[in-house]
């Protein structure tokens, strides 16, 4: 058998969880053509195809799936490794892989910010995206820590709440029912909403309010960014459902108004998640014990 390389087995997990090579291409920053010739350099190491074409699409081989499982425990293995090593380096330097859900990124970088000027030494690999693809990276064991507004239930995990996480109903100034007061909750099933798309927390949680207030949810459309839903909300194409933490600044310049409704902002958490046999290296240690301590207070005086 051929030698083959960590960055192979890399790329052919990227590729299988994408299931895709140019959507794999797009996550690791490389070319489509990078991307094929390190499947293929892999697949000649073995002597066997582990990926084959569906459409644009790929799907895996039984060789390819075999593959996969066994590369996702050994790169739980080698975190773990690297996670022992670190505790001779100290907090001197190392390497945390964070994941953040979409919304968090709205704050992460100001607490990274904050937290490098503590530990000057410290490499943190950010990955962004919508809370299904997130708790995938927690289960697969990719991410030492993950930031993310509701704890998983389905996972063996240790989640401690660093920050409040209010979120309520938006519109553009001129909506109609930005200038009612103690508006009935039933009363939004009348008007359209813009929302994220599934997988998303902040969806999920406003599917959850509807429903426990047994009102209808108008979706006009649904969108992949709090970004682009904000400026939908502020063209006067719906209203919306979303953490006052992504709204601060058009809040505050009067480019979106809070609609006022009984019983909101509805008030839930963000969390500081691991897997509950995660052993963590002393960097995200302290990262974690950085974002418990003093994460909260900073959030609060910066929005």
């Amino acid at each position: 058998m051929r030698r083959y390389t960590l960055k192979q087995i890399e790329t052919f997990m990227e590729v299988a969880r994408q299931r895709s090579v140019s959507k794999a291409a797009e996550r690791l920053f490389v070319t489509q053509p990078a991307v094929s010739m390190q499947i293929r350099q892999l697949e000649d190491a073995f002597g066997l195809p582990l990926i084959e074409p569906i459409g644009r699409n790929i799907r895996l081989t039984n060789a390819g799936e075999a593959l996969l499982t066994q590369a996702i425990a050994a790169m739980g293995q080698f975190k773990d490794m690297e996670a022992l090593m670190a505790e001779h380096v100290g907090l001197k330097k190392g390497r945390i892989d964070l994941a953040v859900v979409t919304t968090a990124k709205y704050f992460v970088p100001m607490l990274l910010v904050r937290f490098g000027k503590l530990f000057p030494g410290i490499d943190v690999q950010l990955k962004i995206d919508n809370r299904e693809n997130v708790l995938g990276m927690l289960a697969r064991n990719e991410a030492d820590l993950v930031v993310m507004g509701r704890a998983p239930s389905h996972l063996d995990c240790e989640a401690t709440v660093f920050a409040t996480n209010p979120l309520s109903i938006v519109a553009a100034p001129e909506h109609v029912l930005s200038r009612r007061k103690r508006l009935a909750f039933s009363a939004l099933g009348d008007h359209g909403f813009v929302v994220r798309e599934q997988g998303s927390g902040t969806r999920a949680a406003m599917e959850r309010l509807f429903a426990e207030h047994q009102t209808p949810l108008n979706v006009v459309m649904e969108m992949p960014s709090n970004e682009t839903i904000k400026q939908a909300v502020m063209a006067g194409m719906g209203l919306s459902f979303l953490s006052m933490r992504t709204v601060r600044h058009e809040l505050a310049g009067g480019y979106i108004a809070l609609v006022d409704v009984e019983g909101l902002p509805q008030m839930g958490h963000w969390y500081v998640t691991h897997l509950a046999g995660k052993k963590l290296s002393p960097v995200a240690k302290a990262f974690k014990a950085f974002l418990i301590e003093q994460g909260g207070a900073l959030m609060d005086s910066w929005s």
